[in-house]
């Protein structure tokens, strides 16, 4: 095991909301001894408030911009890693970004897991419609190209969290080569 102060670049999970990028992110840093990021959370702790609060008084204009901030400069340039906002690598030239400043790994699911798994949670802006199954598949249409676009990509559909956990360090170990 490395020193949770190491040298590694850092390690970006990207993915639409509900494919367990923090769940996953938190044991994965746990496994690699790296520090563990959620940029939502992070933007969250420097703006002072929730997501849902900076969506309702700033837009989400001003929300895709902290999290570009974020990346920018709210995090170490390496041995973390970074649980994304679902959102944060549709942005224009994030994801070479993101590459540019480590291994980008996404985590995916079915449009079936993913509608199960965020009906759990209602801390989620974008889903604040009435109809949430329908804003679901037509944000997942249109984001999907870019996530799959946007590095190593990985199931977590059907199963376990240490196979998913193997799965993303073998990836990641594979691309410091």
């Amino acid at each position: 095991m490395r020193p949770a102060d190491s040298k590694l670049p850092n390690l970006y999970l990207v993915g639409f909301m509900g494919v367990g990028k923090s769940m996953i992110g938190r044991r994965l840093a746990k496994q690699l001894s790296m520090h563990f990021v959620d940029s939502d959370h992070a933007i969250e702790k420097k703006a002072g408030c929730s997501i849902k609060e900076i969506f309702e008084t700033m837009g989400e204009a001003h929300f895709r911009a902290l999290e570009k901030e974020f990346i920018d400069s709210g995090h170490a340039a390496s041995g973390e890693v970074v649980a994304c906002g679902g959102g944060l690598v549709i942005q224009p030239g994030m994801a070479d970004f993101l590459k540019s400043r480590g291994v980008v790994i996404c985590l995916f699911a079915s449009i079936e897991t993913i509608i199960e798994r965020t009906g759990r949670n209602r801390n989620r802006p974008l889903l604040e419609v009435e109809e949430r199954e329908i804003e679901i598949r037509r944000l997942f249409k249109e984001r999907e190209a870019t996530y799959l676009s946007s590095g190593t990509c990985i199931s977590t559909d059907d199963r376990s969290l240490n196979d998913i956990i193997n799965h993303v360090i073998r990836v990641y170990r594979s691309q410091l080569d």
